[in-house]
């Protein structure tokens, strides 16, 4: 049975691959955008299966409005994307209240709205998959970017303690992490850079084109074909790597934090608590 779905950031990277994806193997897309005027060409191609809907995800009320309008004009729900999100760049002196703010709404908030909006639905239709567009940068962390970290930092947790209160409604949970993919993410199209402290010069010289890293890499097409996958899998996981590096930055990440909580097990004895 095709599914429907609804995207937010459908105009480019991730959420335009897979809105296409979705569509060229007859699905339906409730496809969201600041600007609709760049789903037009969907609209043409797939006709009445597309419903652009100009959204703002930090919009609580908007975000809401959209989802309802998704259901009401297909009837259904199957697949919430929450791929919304940008990146925001800058040592954590550096960063603005409003940069930092910004960040936290758009890839934090924006997607918690658009998952309350449509829980609702799939809790009275007994199924549906969320998926979360984290990042690895959402199990790890790196100078320069801690921002976009504790805003796909705070996605993992929340999202995690989601998939446990909805799985009795037959609502599914996956968090995507991918690497770097060439979406674009990094450039000044999709990310925010905050003002530079020539105290950070030198570890902005010794990161190198850490920025420029993160627009290269994987094929976002190749990712609609795995995210396709993702979304018919009876017992989708809650959480899926996008790409061959992550699980090796992963690994070492655990196995540091493993070896420091294990080397701090007598300090943590000593510090007393429990239940």
């Amino acid at each position: 049975m095709s599914k429907i779905w609804f995207i937010t950031g459908a105009s480019r990277g991730f959420g335009r691959q897979w809105t296409e994806a979705a569509l060229d193997r007859g699905d339906s897309v409730v496809a969201t955008a600041r600007d609709t005027a760049t789903l037009d060409d969907l609209v043409a191609a797939h006709g009445d299966r597309v419903l652009p809907l100009r959204l703002d995800v930090t919009d609580r009320a908007a975000a809401f409005d959209a989802v309802a309008k998704g259901h009401a004009h297909f009837g259904r729900l199957d697949v919430i994307v929450n791929n919304a999100g940008y990146g925001q760049f800058g040592a954590v002196e550096e960063l603005s209240e409003e940069e930092l703010r910004g960040v936290i709404e758009t890839n934090l908030f924006g997607a918690v709205w658009v998952t309350q909006a449509a829980i609702p639905y799939l809790r009275e239709q007994g199924s549906g998959h969320i998926l979360q567009v984290s990042s690895i940068g959402g199990i790890t962390a790196y100078p320069n970017v801690g921002a976009y970290n504790a805003s796909k930092w705070a996605l993992e947790g929340i999202s995690q303690a989601l998939a446990g209160e909805v799985a009795p409604f037959g609502i599914k949970v996956t968090l995507i992490e991918p690497d770097s993919f060439a979406t674009g993410f990094g450039g000044s199209s999709s990310a925010k850079f905050a003002e530079p402290h020539p105290a950070y010069d030198p570890l902005r010289e010794a990161l190198g084109d850490f920025q420029g890293s993160l627009q290269v890499g994987g094929d976002p097409v190749a990712s609609a074909t795995a995210v396709l996958e993702l979304v018919d899998l009876d017992e989708p996981p809650l959480r899926q790597f996008f790409g061959s590096q992550p699980l090796t930055t992963a690994t070492k990440d655990y196995e540091s934090r493993l070896t420091t909580w294990q080397a701090g097990q007598d300090h943590a004895v000593r510090a007393g608590g429990g239940f």
